[in-house]
């Protein structure tokens, strides 16, 4: 996703004046992002966006007022609405890491959501931003996954980051479970299938 994308998705939305001059507001005083985070949900809505499958009117609008902030400051105003934000805010943040030029600077956002047991938030956590996560904690993160049950759909270059490690994990989890009477959810059962053919 760009925020070029993002921007054509939210053509409709119901205020888009107020989305425009929040984001040159956001460029030239990057406090204001505080105070427009919250308001985005009701300015431009909380609908799906079929221009942009997999996020709604607000977690765009949300992304594009920290795309809009200036490169030094982008990291900090990140955490600053993460931290204070609701569920929804959180998730927008999330949602947009990869389009900050921040580095690895998000990362304590990602390790502090995938604690979380909210299951819309460990998937937001999953997406292509978690490359920066080191191969331990991204393993963890993917079992967690299995755990709470967010489809592993959500989980951002999974079979090019599955390995042996994660394999092996997979493997005494579903012997676990095996003993006591239950099952691996399909899609996991699915992944420890491929990686056992491609470590064979």
């Amino acid at each position: 996703m760009t925020p070029d994308r993002l921007r054509t998705a939210l053509e409709g939305v119901p205020d888009p004046d107020w989305l425009e001059t929040a984001l040159r507001r956001a460029a030239a005083e990057p406090g204001t992002v505080a105070r427009s985070f919250p308001a985005a949900a009701r300015r431009c809505g909380r609908h799906d966006l079929p221009g942009a499958p997999g996020w709604t009117a607000d977690e765009a609008a949300r992304a594009l007022l920290l795309a809009a902030l200036p490169a030094d400051q982008a990291a900090g105003q990140a955490e600053e609405v993460y931290r204070h934000g609701d569920a929804a805010e959180k998730r927008a943040v999330l949602k947009a890491l990869p389009l900050l030029p921040i580095g690895t600077a998000g990362v304590s956002l990602l390790h502090d959501a995938i604690r979380t047991n909210d299951t819309r938030l460990v998937a937001a956590a999953l997406g292509p931003y978690a490359r920066h996560l080191t191969a331990d904690a991204w393993r963890q993160a993917v079992l967690k996954c299995v755990f709470i049950g967010v489809p592993l759909a959500a989980v951002a270059d999974l079979d090019d980051r599955a390995d042996a490690e994660l394999a092996a994990m997979l493997a005494a989890l579903a012997a676990e479970r095996h003993a006591a009477g239950r099952q691996l959810p399909a899609d996991a059962t699915a992944l420890l299938d491929r990686l056992t053919i491609r470590e064979a």
